[in-house]
């Protein structure tokens, strides 16, 4: 007698029955991604074309501010009724600020269209997260995070480029009236996954004045931002703003964030953390590579370019492990390698000072080793997040997610830019000011991840 087993084949997120939503996931992703990338590269062309380049640096400003309230408003209404209605609203409104961005005829109109895109944007955010959660086994997430690092790895890749030809070859308004026909794909190829969502039964209301402590965060942190690198009795406007972000992400995050405790609340401070200390890098990588080592921008520029194959590259290895390694160890380790590739890169400043002339490839390389440690970290913090999520806090959990990320870099990006003003009144290196303070942030992201496993239960 003969028996044969048969095994059957693993799913992926391309099989049959996610290949779908998992294509117009990513198609989202992309496409709030390539916007942002194409709007920092046209954004000179439409201010002067519009005569507003005394709200230049505000058109970039709205949306990060507009993004933190839809960011919460989108958790919200994901608990009380499901992700579907959240999602397709907050598709119609990132469309309608590219239509009104696409048609606007002042500087006015189109900061009124990047505000629409901010709101929209934040909300298909927490959207797409809570989607994850209620289409995907936990085999998957990791992957679909994976993937989700890709799409934003791609735009910086030919966004830029491909805007400058678009507002070269017809029009600026273009970059924007385009992309509202890729958001229609994507809803297309979305709508049967959306279809096949039930209503929450056992919906929760979240008090409404959750949004109002938005924004405020919100506000506080562009308050911080034009009032951080004044000095004397306007600086005290810049503290009360640092205090009201800070009040305010004890309403916005669950219990404990801000202090670190075990479970749920270290894996948002975690995610914080990251993006602070990251982007507060990025931010100033570019410039110091021009400023100290006299880079073409383009040059400059490359390091960007291999920070993202860099991270999608570890995103990719740290989904094919899967469960082969914890959250945790993937946590600790993505942001041990975050913290030593930004204090590699503040030595590198601080050797260029002393008079040592390391070669660029140095501070480059840091900041691409910081890369590949956002790339292994980053997206476990989603897969965590969802793991200890139900139907009743999903919404909620998956905002606090997105809030801690982008308030976070705001916050980070502020003090940065209050610490190098400060240092460079003071006739210090500022840039070693700014890279010293994200390798401490960076520490404490390693403690944050370190406590990432939930507490043991007591004894029965």
């Amino acid at each position: 007698m003969t028996t044969s087993t048969t095994r059957e084949p693993r799913e992926r997120i391309l099989s049959p029955a996610y290949a779908a939503t998992t294509i117009a996931m990513f198609g989202l992703i992309a496409f709030v991604a390539f916007e942002a990338m194409a709007v920092a590269t046209v954004m000179p062309t439409v201010a002067r074309d519009l005569d507003g380049l005394n709200l230049y640096a505000l058109a970039f400003a709205a949306p990060l501010a507009s993004g933190v309230v839809g960011m919460v408003a989108a958790g919200m209404w994901s608990d009380r009724t499901g992700p579907v209605v959240p999602l397709l609203a907050s598709m119609a409104l990132f469309s309608a600020g590219l239509l009104v961005c696409g048609l606007a005829p002042s500087m006015e109109v189109l900061l009124v269209g990047r505000v629409l895109q901010g709101l929209g944007g934040g909300a298909l955010t927490v959207g797409l997260y809570v989607l994850v959660g209620l289409c995907f086994p936990a085999t998957l997430r990791p992957a679909v995070f994976a993937s989700f690092a890709a799409a934003w790895v791609l735009p910086s890749l030919f966004g830029p480029g491909l805007a400058a030809l678009v507002a070269d070859a017809w029009s600026w308004r273009w970059v924007f009236l385009g992309t509202v026909a890729l958001v229609v794909v994507a809803l297309v190829l979305l709508a049967p996954a959306l279809r096949g969502l039930e209503p929450h039964t056992d919906g929760v209301d979240t008090p409404s004045v959750r949004l109002w402590w938005a924004a405020l965060g919100a506000v506080a942190v562009l308050v911080l931002e034009l009032l951080g690198s004044a000095d004397g009795l306007t600086a005290l406007g810049a503290v009360v703003a640092l205090v009201a972000v800070w009040v305010s992400l004890g309403r916005l995050l669950p219990p404990g964030s801000r202090v670190l405790r075990r479970g749920l609340p270290s894996v948002i401070a975690t995610r914080g953390l990251l993006s602070a200390t990251f982007f507060c890098a990025e931010a100033y990588i570019v410039y110091v590579l021009q400023d100290h080592w006299h880079l073409t921008p383009g040059r400059a520029g490359i390091a960007l370019t291999c920070v993202g194959i860099v991270w999608a590259s570890a995103s990719q290895v740290q989904s094919r492990l899967g469960e082969r390694v914890s959250h945790t160890r993937a946590m600790v380790v993505g942001t041990c390698i975050v913290l030593a590739g930004l204090v590699l890169l503040a030595a590198s400043v601080l050797a260029h000072d002393a008079g040592h002339d390391p070669s660029a490839v140095l501070p480059a390389a840091a900041y691409v080793l910081a890369g590949a440690g956002m790339g292994f970290a980053y997206p476990r913090t989603g897969v965590a997040m969802l793991e200890v999520s139900t139907d009743r806090d999903r919404g909620f959990n998956s905002s606090a997610l997105s809030v801690a990320d982008s308030l976070g870099a705001a916050l980070a990006l502020s003090v940065a830019g209050a610490a190098f003003a400060a240092a460079e009144r003071q006739d210090a290196d500022p840039f070693a000011t700014v890279f010293v303070l994200a390798a401490l942030g960076g520490a404490l992201g390693v403690l944050a991840a370190s406590r990432t496993r939930a507490a043991a239960a007591p004894p029965a």
